[in-house]
């Protein structure tokens, strides 16, 4: 007798076709997932999220960031190019292919297993084969696809929540590179002028027509100055790198260009009704909560489904023997529940759906204190703008003309005129920072609304500093 043996032509056929379909179940999308990414990322920021291909240079922009890096930026266009060549949203973006892998995988059965036994006394010569499938995996498929389809969905929710916190990032480091840069700019005239008084000061001295007082005065002042332009010079640098690090360039593309002021405020503040309801239906982490808990209660079905039998395996089994017909029949490897009765396993899947839901609850809360504080901040720092552009420095202009006419008419001495000049700089300064606070404020309030919560706005008390300015 030989050894190689035949199963059964329609078993062999049913078993292929069964294996195949089920197979065919599950398949991966042509976009892997990233089209609900890029949509979800639009409605929040006004952007698209692509995913870049790979060149020869990995590190190299594409030509439409390479486009939009030719003029100024915008925070639009930051936020564009940020979305598009930010290396850790591209390394975020390949976890959808993961998940989408996990979600395939749920849909197949497990291979089936084969087993080939040949046993050989004298010239008696024994053959036994088998072929088993997972009858559990087959009837747990639709349960554990829908878990892992639930965990797909909540990979594109993260994949779009870290697109939107990335725009957010890119706009708050664009407005304060903005105002660093514009800072700078004026703290470098703040220094010609004190050079120019410190100048005056030492030859109107030589003719002894000042005091050593106002004489050190004005060297103090200058001195302070030229610190002044050091400390904001790095300020505007660091910024500026920070805003080049979101938007993932390096070498000759890093001379990209700022605009040489902040945006200009609108012309009256929003009015949001029912944020906290419009943040509970936008915020991307509480959409993920709730689909995290939605998946543990599937979990805990599921455990709860194969509580006592977890294992359990059904295949074709023949055997043929020298001498004798060959034997035909099936198989069934079942798991006892003698030591383990899974109890400790469901325990553990109800603590954890209950986690979920607590920590549902807790985010939902925090998310409602987080959108009232960012919108308090938002309201804030526009009022604050606003008073500093209609009020603060207007009236400084009018103390500084006045005090220009009366030293036109020799009423006023020149260190009068310096003096003054000294007190404007903390007013313009702090008119700068609460300009950006607003834009930033408004970035915080959008990503309160749509993304994670984004960053407390820091409102600044507007002390005068000392002469010399306000330090950065």
């Amino acid at each position: 007798m030989t050894e190689k043996q035949y199963f059964p032509r329609r078993s062999a056929v049913a078993a292929a076709l069964f294996t195949l379909f089920l197979s065919g179940c599950a398949t991966f999308s042509a976009d892997g997932g990233l089209d609900n990414v890029s949509s979800m990322t639009n409605e929040r920021t006004g952007q698209s999220v692509k995913l870049s291909k790979p060149t020869a240079d990995a590190n190299a922009p594409s030509d439409a960031v390479k486009t939009l890096l030719e003029k100024p930026l915008t925070p639009d266009t930051a936020v564009q190019i940020a979305l598009q060549n930010n290396k850790g949203l591209q390394a975020s973006l390949a976890e959808l292919g993961v998940a989408e892998a996990d979600l395939v995988q749920a849909g197949r059965m497990r291979n089936p297993s084969f087993s080939f036994g040949r046993m050989r006394g004298g010239e008696d010569v024994e053959i036994e084969r088998s072929v088993m499938f997972d009858l559990i995996g087959i009837v747990t498929m639709p349960i554990r696809s829908r878990i892992e389809g639930r965990r797909f969905e909540q990979a594109k929710l993260q994949a779009a929540s870290q697109a939107v916190q990335l725009a957010a990032d890119t706009r708050q480091a664009y407005f304060n590179a903005v105002a660093a840069q514009q800072t700078v700019k004026y703290m470098e005239q703040v220094q010609e002028a004190a050079n120019a008084g410190a100048e005056l000061s030492q030859r109107l001295a030589k003719v002894g027509n000042v005091s050593k007082l106002d004489q050190a005065r004005e060297q103090v002042f200058y001195a302070d100055a030229t610190a002044q332009v050091a400390r904001a010079r790095h300020n505007a640098t660091a910024a500026r790198e920070q805003l080049t690090r979101l938007l993932g360039l390096w070498g000759a593309n890093t001379a990209f260009k700022l605009p040489d002021r902040l945006p200009d405020l609108p012309k009256a503040p929003r009015d949001i009704a029912n944020i906290e309801q419009l943040a509970m239906e936008q915020r991307l982490d509480v959409q993920m909560a709730k689909r995290d808990a939605h998946a543990t209660a599937s979990a805990l079905g599921l455990t709860k489904a194969t509580r006592f039998i977890n294992v359990l395996d059904a295949g074709y089994t023949n055997m043929s023997e020298t001498g004798a017909p060959r034997a035909n029949g099936y198989e069934i490897e079942l798991e006892l529940p003698l030591f383990d009765w899974s109890g400790a396993r469901t325990a553990r899947a109800e603590a954890m759906y209950m986690q979920s839901v607590h920590r549902t609850a807790d985010l939902a809360i925090r998310a409602r204190s987080q959108v009232r504080e960012a919108y308090s901040a938002y309201r804030t720092t526009y009022d604050l703008a606003r008073h500093y552009q209609n009020e603060v420095v207007p009236l400084r202009k009018k103390i500084s003309d006045e005090v220009l006419l009366r030293y036109n008419g020799m009423l006023a001495s020149v260190f009068e005129l310096l003096t003054d000049a000294r007190d404007q700089v903390s007013s313009v300064n702090t008119a700068i920072e609460a300009q950006r606070d607003f834009w930033i404020a408004e970035t915080a309030l959008q990503a309160a609304i749509n993304g994670t919560g984004g960053s407390n706005v820091e409102i600044r008390s507007a002390v005068p500093a000392e002469a010399g300015g306000a330090e950065h």
